[in-house]
């Protein structure tokens, strides 16, 4: 069961099912995901520069990521289609990429040896950013909500838009 599944996301009216329930357990999974980002980018900060430690922090925690949340928070479970969904993902990481370098190429121009402590702000904010942009594209396009089932055709099954025989029988057209 997803995290914060909750019935009365479903009562909300104008919000959209399980919107809730997925900004929960993506918040959780967000949470985890940048502590283990911010523990990696240390880590390699200390024998690489900031660039490269960025983008090998941002593309492990981004694997791990797409995983959690694909289980978690939007309750997808099997093999199937798990590898399109960390390609998909992996487009999602480039754009969190891009916000993150061109934050710490920013911070590069505004002071040539910013602290470590800087550093970290300046990520943490550039994430908050991509997190948002990161929520939006997996809910709209890595993990969209199937329609509802009773929307789809069903084979051998009278045409909903058509009246029925009984339909016909009772009203005479």
């Amino acid at each position: 069961r997803p995290f914060g599944d909750d019935p009365r996301d479903r009562q909300v009216p104008g919000v959209p099912r399980g919107l809730a329930r997925q900004l929960v357990g993506f918040c959780v999974v967000g949470a985890l995901s940048t502590l283990v980002y911010l523990l990696l980018y240390s880590g390699f900060r200390t024998f690489t520069g900031s660039q490269v430690a960025n983008a090998l922090a941002l593309l492990v925690s981004a694997v791990a990521n797409t995983a959690a949340n694909r289980r978690l928070t939007f309750g997808v479970r099997g093999r199937d289609r798990a590898v399109r969904h960390q390609a998909q993902g992996l487009v999602v990481f480039a754009i969190g990429l891009a916000l993150t370098s061109g934050s710490l190429a920013a911070l590069g121009a505004a002071s040539a040896d910013p602290a470590h402590s800087t550093e970290l702000a300046v990520l943490v904010a550039a994430n908050l950013a991509a997190t948002v942009l990161r929520f939006l594209l997996f809910r709209a396009w890595v993990f969209p909500e199937p329609p509802p089932a009773a929307s789809l055709p069903v084979p051998g099954a009278p045409d909903a838009s058509r009246p029925t025989y009984d339909h016909e029988l009772r009203t005479g057209r």
